[in-house]
């Protein structure tokens, strides 16, 4: 778990960009920084692994003080993905993805299998892309690697500022729905700053928007979507999303309960919260090619969803909709 207690930001010139922010960030979650230019996001993000220092109160990660912990330590520890993608460009893909690894020793066959796994995580050929370098790759590939480069150490953190938005929309949404298919499967504690109000709606566990150094309001999608907490918030996320039909199927209403799941092996299926939505649920099947899907609480098994099920209730939600026009 990540926590922020009371913590300011005054810079030289006199500018208090973080004015005594309380936040606690949970572990296994993906949390979303968003709020207008120069609202904070990005310097609340950056104090976590220490490229900003607080001017004061304290950051802990489990527990620990970050200000009492050695910076390039903690910089290892936690994964980076940036907007600009910063791949080293006379880096084979293979050498960029194996940095940090190879900084903290890994040997050379753990890190040459874990590249291989990686890569193919984010559907790219291993034996095709890992010997080529950045330029060759497209602006989305070399997203993909970025991406994957922060998971390579296996951190239990990553931050990521603006990673997506510098790509064109289709290989963004593609990016989007590749993370929270990731993050289903490793549940790492993410940071995720973006000005994209549609994009922290899509992927984001719970949604932090920021005005002027502080927080206005931290809730789940579809609690913000529910009861934005003031004028501002509801302003920031758009009359037309307020207005707007949300999937009102959850996955964990056509949930399976029979005692049979627990048998599954972990091949025949992929993980999903029980918050998620009937489309959200059917886009990682397709995804990832798997019979089931397992629905989670936090890291308990309380059921499964199947490609009937889904299908079946995708035709409902469709034929209601229809009648209704």
């Amino acid at each position: 778990m990540i926590e922020f207690k009371n913590i300011t930001k005054i810079y030289e010139d006199g500018t208090e960009a973080i004015k005594g922010i309380n936040l606690k960030i949970p572990k296994g979650k993906l949390v979303a920084l968003i709020g207008p230019s120069g609202c904070g996001k990005t310097t609340m993000m950056k104090m976590i692994n220490k490229l900003i220092s607080p001017s004061g109160g304290t950051i802990l990660i489990d527990g620990n003080d970050t200000s009492q912990t050695d910076e390039v330590e903690l910089r290892r520890n936690i994964g980076y993905v940036i907007q600009r993608i910063g791949l080293l460009p006379h880096m084979t893909i293979e050498e960029n993805i194996s940095l940090i690894p190879r900084l903290k020793g890994w040997k050379k066959e753990k890190y040459e299998v874990r590249v291989e796994e990686l890569l193919k995580l984010v559907g790219l050929e291993p034996e095709v892309y890992r010997k080529r370098y950045p330029l060759e790759l497209s602006g989305g590939q070399q997203q993909r690697v970025g991406v994957i480069r922060a998971l390579a150490a296996e951190p239990p953190i990553i931050l990521m500022d603006e990673p997506f938005s510098a790509l064109d929309p289709i290989s963004r949404e593609q990016l989007q729905d590749e993370l929270k298919s990731i993050q289903n499967t490793i549940h790492k504690t993410i940071v995720f700053v973006t000005h994209d109000i549609d994009e922290a709606l899509k992927i984001a566990d719970e949604i932090a928007i920021m005005r002027d150094g502080k927080i206005e309001q931290i809730a789940t999608p579809s609690a913000l979507l529910k009861e934005p907490a003031n004028e501002f918030v509801r302003a920031f996320i758009g009359e037309e999303r307020l207005s707007l039909k949300r999937p009102h199927k959850q996955i964990i209403e056509i949930m399976e309960e029979s005692t049979n799941y627990l048998l599954l092996e972990e091949s025949e299926y992929s993980l999903i919260p029980y918050d998620a939505s009937i489309q959200e649920a059917a886009r990682l099947l397709l995804s990832s090619e798997k019979q089931y899907l397992m629905v989670m609480d936090n890291d308990k098994k309380i059921g499964v969803v199947t490609t009937s099920g889904i299908l079946h209730a995708i035709a409902s939600q469709d034929s209601k909709e229809a009648s209704s026009i």
